[in-house]
This record gives C-alpha cells, sequence and structure tokens, in this order.
C-alpha cells in the first residue's frame, strides 16, 4: 500500500490531482484506512491507465466510463477493447500529422542550412524535388503528401 504522497511523488503528479480522480469515482475499490487513502497496485495500475487515456485525448468523463465498465466486469470487455481501439487509430493519426510536420521541418532545416551556405536560395530552387539529396528528398515527398 501507498500512501498518496508516495503516488504523488512515483507519477510526478500533485496530491490535488490525484484526489481529483479519486472524486471522479477513477479509484472505484480504493481502501481508507481511518479516511487516509491507501494506494494499492490496483490504483497504481489506474493511474498508469488514466495517464495513458488522457496522453491519448480522452477526457475524464470518458475515463469514468471506462472505469465503471472495469467495475462491471466481463460483460464490458467489447466495450474497453473498442474504447482502446478508437484511442489508439486517433493516436495513430495524430502520430502520422505530427511526423509531416517533422519531416517539414527537417526538410526546411536542411534548405536554410544550404541557403546560409550559399548566401541565396537560387541553386536550391533547382534542386526540389528531384536532385534533393536522398533522405532530404523523402522528407520532402511525406511533407508534401496529401
Amino acid at each position: 500500500m501507498y500512501t498518496i504522497g508516495q503516488v504523488s511523488e512515483m507519477f510526478g503528479l500533485p496530491i490535488s490531482t490525484l484526489r481529483y480522480y479519486d472524486k471522479q469515482g477513477l479509484f472505484p475499490n480504493m481502501e481508507r484506512l481511518s479516511g487516509i487513502r491507501q494506494f494499492s497496485d490496483a490504483e497504481i495500475e489506474a493511474i498508469r491507465v488514466i495517464g495513458c487515456l488522457k496522453k491519448s485525448g480522452l477526457e475524464i468523463k470518458d475515463i469514468k466510463k471506462f472505469m465503471n465498465w472495469c467495475v462491471a466486469g466481463p460483460s464490458t470487455y467489447a466495450d474497453r477493447r473498442d474504447l482502446f481501439l478508437r484511442q489508439k487509430e486517433s493516436l495513430e493519426r495524430e502520430i502520422a500529422h505530427m511526423n509531416k510536420a517533422l519531416d517539414m521541418l527537417k526538410f526546411k532545416c536542411w534548405y536554410y542550412e544550404q541557403a546560409m551556405k550559399d548566401g541565396n536560395e537560387d541553386k536550391l530552387k533547382d534542386l526540389i524535388p528531384n536532385h534533393l539529396p536522398d533522405g532530404i528528398r523523402e522528407a520532402y515527398e511525406r511533407a508534401h503528401e496529401e
């Protein structure tokens, strides 16, 4: 069992956030000893899942729905799986979007390094897109995909 202070340090979360999660019902089976929260391994795992779901864009009200499904038992396995599938797909789309932006940044960093070496952009315009160095050409092409 862990205290709220220990859990706060473990995850780098403010104590107020852990209290908020508890008030929202995200730790449905949490034990208390003389009114003091006792975090078991189940709550530690719940915090990991909550963090994952929050990072994937899920709101607390939907995380609470997930936690309620967990309490409800096996009849909600499909709901839980579907929630994770939706979040996975959403995150994969976001990663693809961010990778495209990263490729544009890579290309532009290279582009302006070359422009600074040459003192202008004249030679660069002739290189785009077919005569760029291999790694830069691939980044350029990915950044410009529809």
